[in-house]
């Protein structure tokens, strides 16, 4: 959540509370632009899915030179990227994630995107959503950080920051960003949509939309989208499969209802990739609205919660 700088974690002093502190590095070309954004969309917006701001601090440091800090409370499970790609210690320290947490986290998300897209004054577009701008807290639900590049979509007769809806100068993530913003199209909630579909394609799948293998005009839509025909299980992260293997095993009844229980869980796979795959067409007429894509992910945790109590 530092694309402009590091964060680190402290200790309010009256308090001793544990918060993360974004310490901007000034040197960034963007940096000071990046401050007052997130500082003007964080004052605004309130919501359950979204890493609350505490305060900012704006100054100078013990040389003389400009200091800004955003200090947000503290997610004590990391971010959604550390998660799905830990690094050999982390994956000694951590479980994987299981089938439902990512349904949840992914839920989470797309209740964040939701409320800045749909339920605010004005939309507000993100702009760099990815997996290391989701933050988890103790009981696993997701948070949505860093509005460091976020736009305000005002109607017409708005003039507050009415020259923001310019894509161009969007910096965003090398595999998250809606390809449009790359020919100069005007920033829109389609473009979050895009961003959202592939961080669902990669929670499931396991792989990065820069992954070695994507090459040639392959991408983690079109792979997945391919494997959706008659090969799901091959798309579906490993780490799932063997979760559902597991499921199967604990589930006591005869074994046709066990083909009915795969047909069961493999059924909701399919749904979520179709999410992730429609959110993350290449043209931005083509993705599903995030209320829409909200509602059947909703739609495919009751039906899982439906399988698994049964077991």
């Amino acid at each position: 959540m530092g694309n402009f700088g590091s964060v680190c974690r402290g200790l309010l002093d009256q308090t001793q509370s544990v918060v993360a502190i974004k310490i901007l590095d000034l040197t960034c070309d963007g940096a000071s632009k990046s401050f007052i954004a997130e500082c003007e969309v964080l004052r605004r917006i309130r919501h359950r899915n979204l890493v609350k701001v505490l305060t900012a601090c704006s100054g100078f440091d013990f040389n003389g030179n400009d200091f800004k800090a955003l200090v947000y409370e503290f997610m004590s499970n990391g971010s959604l990227d550390e998660w799905l790609h830990p690094t050999a210690s982390q994956y000694i320290e951590r479980n994987n994630l299981s089938l439902l947490e990512r349904v949840n986290i992914a839920i989470d998300v797309a209740c964040a995107l939701d409320y800045l897209h749909h339920h605010y004054e004005m939309p507000i577009v993100h702009c760099d959503l990815k997996p290391s701008n989701v933050l988890l807290d103790d009981e696993m639900n997701g948070h949505v950080g860093d509005f460091g590049l976020a736009r305000f979509l005002p109607e017409a007769t708005h003039k507050l920051l009415a020259d923001q809806s310019s894509s161009v100068g969007v910096k965003g993530s090398f595999g998250y960003i809606a390809p449009e913003y790359g020919v100069g199209s005007a920033v829109s909630t389609e473009g979050d949509v895009y961003s959202f579909g592939v961080l669902v394609l990669e929670m499931f799948t396991g792989k990065r939309p820069i992954d070695d293998m994507f090459e040639d005009g392959l991408d983690l839509h079109r792979f997945t989208k391919a494997a959706l025909v008659d090969q799901v299980e091959k798309a579906i992260d490993p780490i799932l499969l063997q979760e559902i293997e597991e499921l199967e095993k604990r589930r006591t009844i005869a074994p046709a209802g066990k083909n009915k229980s795969w047909c069961s869980i493999k059924d909701c796979l399919v749904l979520i990739i179709e999410v992730g795959i429609t959110c993350s067409f290449e043209s931005s007429k083509e993705r599903m609205d995030i209320y829409d894509a909200l509602t059947k992910l909703q739609g495919m945790r009751k039906k899982l919660l439906e399988f698994i109590v049964t077991i």
